[in-house]
């Protein structure tokens, strides 16, 4: 039992973007065709995350061209190179599965506001901690 978590823990990234359900997010992930690799972008909205230490996953779901296309990637992939927060959604569900029958307008989420005081309180905090 040692051994396979001595090979989940060497296989899981150390750094770990920080995004949550109902935030858009860029994924940066690697595609390879024949000898070639390039780095393919993919934006959307989140609309689930699966925990599961090595097998974690979330789920994106974009529309293109009309038609609403979903995707999951797994967290720890050596394939997603980063996953970049494009903007903070403000949700009171863990799973948004209900976006799927929503359109137009109606599978819009709204945008989660910090306030400035807050923002300064939390970094005053983490230099203390430095």
């Amino acid at each position: 039992m040692n051994e396979i978590k001595a090979i989940e823990a060497a296989q899981m990234k150390e750094k770990v973007d920080e995004f949550k359900v109902g935030d858009t997010v860029r994924v940066h992930f690697k595609i390879v065709e024949g000898k070639t690799e390039r780095i393919q972008v993919y934006e959307g909205l989140v609309i689930a995350i699966k925990n599961g230490k090595i097998g974690r996953t979330f789920t994106v779901r974009k529309n293109s061209y009309g038609v609403g296309v979903e995707r999951v990637f797994p967290l720890h992939s050596p394939r997603v190179v980063r996953v970049e927060v494009v903007r903070k959604g403000r949700v009171r569900r863990a799973k948004l599965y209900y976006i799927r029958g929503k359109i137009g307008k109606a599978a819009k989420i709204k945008e989660l506001i910090v306030r400035k005081a807050d923002k300064t309180a939390k970094i005053e905090a983490s230099e203390k901690k430095d």
